[in-house]
């Protein structure tokens, strides 16, 4: 499983990666395209030549079949959900449960909790 995220997985996520997914190694991103993964210039049109190195590091290291996790920012997000339908890579993303507390402590300010738990990974439709 290719990573293509900002995030570390949890031991959940393994496990159902390894089981639901049959996926036998994780391969993050190496430390200069997670800078270009995770901080895509805000600024005009999306850079499409500033991003092309992730594109070519997922040809190199996957092949058809493999699945490839993506999440980050929604440009990024659909230039390599693109890719992936294109080259026969399976593209998933995290859903989460998520709860959200309120709790008004003695000195009157008020505490706001939010707990995200991993439900699954999902397919991105075509």
């Amino acid at each position: 499983m290719a990573l293509l995220f900002s995030h570390t997985l949890t031991e959940e996520q393994k496990r159902e990666a390894r089981e639901k997914w049959e996926v036998g190694t994780f391969l993050p991103l190496p430390d200069d395209l997670q800078s270009r993964w995770s901080q895509v210039p805000p600024e005009g049109p999306f850079p499409k030549e500033w991003f092309q190195p992730v594109l070519e590091w997922l040809s190199r290291v996957t092949r058809p079949g493999d699945v490839v996790l993506v999440q980050g920012e929604f440009g990024a997000v659909y230039q390599v959900v693109s890719w992936c339908h294109r080259e026969s890579r399976i593209p998933v993303y995290a859903t989460t449960a998520r709860r959200y507390e309120s709790r008004k402590l003695p000195d009157g300010t008020v505490k706001n909790i939010h707990i995200f738990r991993h439900v699954n990974f999902r397919r991105f439709p075509c």
